[in-house]
């Protein structure tokens, strides 16, 4: 029962007794004794007004009877008498119908009795208890309308009121987090001090107010935050940024100034606020100016972090995405004094965080996380937690106890892709144009030196490609090197080459591929000091757009800075087309062969690559993968662990830059990772 109804039966409660209580008083002042007309008569005219009071009309019992009060009736009429000694009354009915003549009515008025008409059938208790029960009733029913109707939530005149989740028995421990070691570290002294203040106070150290967890989304900030709240036990609160901001004015900072009212009521306990970004995004950015309802909210937020009044038992806690456009009040110590990194998982991580989510999944004895965990470079937790649930999925949809090895390999397809649509329908000319378009892909990458291996080929439709390139990487490397990254836009432009050589014409299949390149292109000439004409100079933030600050900040180069920029991205697309162009020229019957073999089998993996690439016929490639078909319960794992040790290419063309590939150098600064540097999937018909 929540608060708001035990309100309501408070008050229903109340009106009850109330009522309760007047109707037994009433009762009680009107209690009656029915007499016959005849007694009524007799002290109506032996109770002459002009009587002293020792003179009074008496009844049978010798009582002394005083009148008071006569009322005529329609169909009656009747009369109160009161007794001296007690508190009572008589009460008396005429016969219906009867008339009283003049003479009677005459005599009382000279008495001067006061005479009232009323119809005696009209006053009973009961209509009185119903009456009243019915106007407490509309009362009731009226409160609720407006409660909910009111305040756009549904509650009335409390919209001013906090919208937080308050959880007291939060069961997530730091054993339910995987992947990020050094991050529980540094969460792990948040809970000792909410466990053992003193074990700080004592040493004068003092706790972080606020704790700021930054990172892509899915690698479990709010996790951490639960794991947190459930390893120390205490109340969590949990909000999200955009319920602070209404479309009342002061609806925000009043949400705020309640949430930390009842958070000190609760004290120690944590306030952790979800996507931040959405209420603390720098000041004088926005087009409201100073009275924009989400700076009020900000400006609140900030006083309740680090203002007059202490919280010290409060931690506050937050999650974001969008780190760059927060204001810098937000970020200073006192207020967010810690911000922790919570980055993609590791290959170690990721192998961690999916025995985690598999506790409670049936798995298949030959199931290998740790290969897994090497092919999936580049997934969040929540995709590897999507991933396990969609291998459930397949392996229940085909009838099985067990999630194998094939649900997993094909629900890693199905999260970056999409399923495959086997059903489409495919003429033989796009079949042709695919399987040409993805052999170019394939046969450029590995050719060159410095890209991952092809693992899958195939031109079956998935999602909205027509067909894909799908690369494995076997390190998670953080450095990318010029050489790579232009061997990266030459696979991109592979498949464009292929079209150009093989179709004489091209497609609109190359879209996302030249979206790719051209995005890798600039980054290498106006982030990365990559370009030999613009030379060591940075002409770009190398963070998301953030409109507010890009309108006021003017362009830090000129017109013809911005023309050379252009000619040298194009530049750098020219040379490694060029080069894809020659490396297919060079190699037209592998094109040739693969093709072929694509629109036969629609899917090829990294063996069948490798015979092609070093000049095997396509019978051949054909007699390996029969005999391989033939094989019981293929592991589709044990391609990738069989091609990892055996890609002997000669990659001629990119041998001059085998050297260019070095180890992370300590202390040298990690360089912004391009969005194309986790697993890769060339796109037909995007």
């Amino acid at each position: 029962m929540n608060k708001r109804t035990k309100t309501i039966l408070t008050v229903v409660g109340i009106v009850l007794v109330l009522v309760l209580v007047w109707l037994g008083y009433t009762m009680l002042l009107d209690r009656t004794t029915e007499v016959s007309w005849t007694e009524f008569t007799s002290y109506v005219q032996n109770s002459d007004p002009n009587l002293s009071e020792a003179d009074k009309a008496k009844d049978d019992e010798g009582k002394i009877v005083t009148f008071e009060k006569v009322q005529i009736a329609p169909y009656g009429y009747y009369g109160y008498l009161k007794k001296t000694d007690k508190t009572a009354a008589y009460y008396a009915v005429g016969p219906s119908g009867y008339d009283i003549d003049s003479g009677t009515v005459e005599k009382w008025e000279s008495w001067k009795i006061e005479i009232s008409y009323d119809d005696p059938n009209s006053g009973s208790i009961w209509s009185s208890v119903i009456s009243t029960l019915g106007i407490v009733l509309v009362c009731v029913v009226f409160y609720v309308i407006i409660s909910h109707s009111a305040g756009g939530g549904g509650k009335a005149l409390s919209f001013g009121r906090t919208k937080a989740k308050i959880s007291t028995n939060i069961k997530v421990r730091f054993s339910d987090v995987a992947g990020a070691e050094e991050e529980k570290e540094e969460l792990q002294e948040i809970t000792e001090f909410l466990k053992n203040p003193h074990k700080f106070s004592d040493l004068g150290a003092r706790i972080p107010k606020g704790v700021l967890l930054v990172g892509p989304p899915g690698t479990g900030k709010t996790l951490f935050a639960k794991a947190v709240a459930g390893e120390a036990g205490v109340p969590f609160f949990s909000v999200s940024g955009s319920d602070f901001v209404e479309m009342y004015v002061g609806v925000g900072a009043s949400r705020v100034r309640d949430l930390f009212e009842i958070a000190k009521r609760n004290q120690p306990c944590i306030i952790f606020i979800d996507e931040i970004d959405a209420v603390g995004r720098e000041r004088g950015a926005g087009l409201g100016g100073g009275s924009d309802e989400r700076e009020q909210t900000l400006n609140q937020i900030l006083v309740q972090m680090d203002g007059f009044e202490a919280n010290e038992a409060i931690i506050v806690m937050a999650a974001t995405n969008r780190s760059d456009v927060l204001d810098p009040a937000l970020m200073r110590p006192g207020r967010f004094d810690r911000k922790i990194m919570v980055n993609l998982p590791d290959v170690k991580g990721r192998e961690s965080i999916l025995k985690v989510h598999a506790r409670n999944k049936p798995l298949a004895p030959d199931v290998n996380f740790k290969t897994v965990a090497r092919i999936t470079s580049g997934f969040s937790g929540a995709d590897l937690e999507n991933l396990l649930n969609e291998a459930a999925i397949l392996a229940a949809r085909a009838g099985k106890r067990l999630i194998g090895n094939a649900e997993l390999y094909e629900a890693i397809n199905k999260v970056e892709m999409g399923p495959q649509k086997k059903s489409r329908v495919v003429t033989e000319t796009d079949k042709r144009v695919t399987a040409y378009h993805e052999s170019g892909h394939a046969i450029v990458s590995q050719l060159c030196y410095n890209n991952a291996s092809v693992h899958e080929v195939t031109i079956i439709p998935r999602g909205n490609a027509g067909g894909y390139t799908a690369y494995r990487p076997d390190t998670d490397d953080n450095f990318v090197t010029k050489a790579q990254l232009n061997d990266r836009i030459c696979a991109c432009l592979g498949g464009r080459a292929a079209e150009e050589i093989v179709l004489k014409d091209v497609t609109q299949g190359a879209v996302g591929d030249l979206q790719q390149c051209s995005a890798i292109a600039r980054k290498m000439v106006t982030e990365w000091g990559m370009s030999e004409s613009l030379g060591l100079v940075s002409y770009g933030e190398g963070k998301p757009i953030f409109i507010g600050r890009q309108m006021g900040t003017p362009q830090q180069y000129s017109e013809r800075t911005a023309a050379m920029i252009d000619a040298e991205v194009q530049k750098i697309i020219e040379e490694q087309h060029e080069r894809a162009v020659r490396i297919l020229t060079e190699n037209r019957s592998a094109l040739d062969n693969m093709a072929r073999l694509l629109v036969e089998r629609k899917t090829i993996y990294t063996e069948e690559v490798l015979m092609l690439v070093k000049g095997a016929s396509i019978d051949e490639v054909r007699k390996a993968m029969d005999e391989r078909d033939k094989t019981a319960n293929e592991n589709p794992f044990a391609r990738f662990e069989k091609s990892k040790d055996g890609d002997n290419t000669d990659h001629t063309d990119n041998k001059d830059n085998a050297d260019n590939t070095q180890a992370p150098v300590e202390g040298v600064e990690q360089p912004t990772e391009p969005e194309e540097q986790t697993s890769q999937k060339e796109d037909q018909n995007e």
